[in-house]
């Protein structure tokens, strides 16, 4: 079998699984908002809001991995992941604040939730996030290891909502479903906002990392026959894949032959920091920025 044929089966393989999870999860976020409203359950409707939006997730990968890039598009799609991600904290945090206003108002008097029924949905959501969790296990792309994190979270969470369910069939303690779900809705909130910052900073093309633009800098000032860097741009397409431009001047003329060693160390080196896409340009010192200085 070919290295093209072999990425071509995983990446594949990559998308099928990426797309059981997401129809699994959305399924079930659907399944979610009914059982909470007919549990009468703010725990599960938080639980619901939190599976949305790993659904948004979930489908935006599955969407990226089916397209490739074109000649309108010639970076790909990668930049629709921040895109998605800012629509999956905006949808999260109104759902979140709906919640939250909707437990807070039941902690004074609290009515009893359907503690059978809230058991047995807390046990088929144990399921289905774990039957989700599995179609990515073994998967090696970054969205299929990040994913499944965030599903194996689902499931420690049902375990919670299982625990409540339970406990509320043999005592006649309420208010545990509002706290339950307000707990669960500020963790939500906290992942969000602590996101949403990092996703704004790389959607406004923002350095994916300070020390990595230093460390780019003095790794090219470094090379040999290089005395100047400047007009250096470093930005990520989608937080992963970062791309590079920058002017480095040197202080030889470049022939052929040194153009291409230069080339070569310039090339290792950017692999070296994870830059996957650059564009360089090699001037002598006595020439005239196009840029300006």
């Amino acid at each position: 079998m070919s290295p093209h044929h072999h990425h071509h089966h995983d990446h594949h393989t990559a998308d099928r699984r990426i797309g059981l999870a997401f129809v699994l999860n959305l399924v079930f976020t659907v399944i979610e908002v009914v059982g909470g409203l007919l549990t009468n359950s703010t725990a599960i409707l938080a639980d619901a809001v939190h599976d949305l939006g790993d659904s948004l997730a979930i489908g935006l990968a599955w969407l990226l991995a089916r397209r490739p890039a074109s000649g309108r598009y010639t970076y790909g799609y990668q930049r629709l992941s921040l895109l998605g991600a800012l629509i999956n904290a905006l949808v999260l945090i109104i759902g979140s604040l709906w919640v939250l206003s909707e437990a807070i108002s039941r902690l004074a008097d609290p009515p009893m939730p359907h503690a059978v029924g809230m058991t047995w949905l807390a046990v088929l959501g144990i399921v289905v996030n774990g039957a989700a969790a599995w179609s990515l296990h073994g998967g090696r792309s970054l969205n299929e290891r990040v994913l499944n994190w965030h599903l194996l979270e689902d499931v420690l969470g049902w375990v919670a909502v299982l625990i409540v369910g339970i406990v509320l069939q043999f005592a006649d303690w309420p208010i545990l479903d509002p706290l339950l779900s307000i707990a669960f809705t500020l963790f939500i909130l906290f992942n969000v906002v602590r996101n949403l910052r990092e996703t704004l900073r790389l959607f406004l093309q923002g350095v994916p990392d300070d020390a990595l633009v230093e460390t780019v800098r003095e790794k090219l000032l470094a090379l040999p026959h290089v005395v100047d860097v400047h007009h250096l741009h470093l930005w990520s397409l989608d937080g992963e894949h970062h791309v590079l431009t920058a002017h480095l001047v040197l202080d030889i003329p470049i022939s052929a032959e040194s153009q291409h060693e230069i080339k070569e160390a310039i090339r290792e080196t950017c692999r070296d920091c994870g830059i996957g896409h650059t564009t360089i340009e090699l001037e002598q010192a006595d020439e005239t920025c196009r840029h300006g200085p």
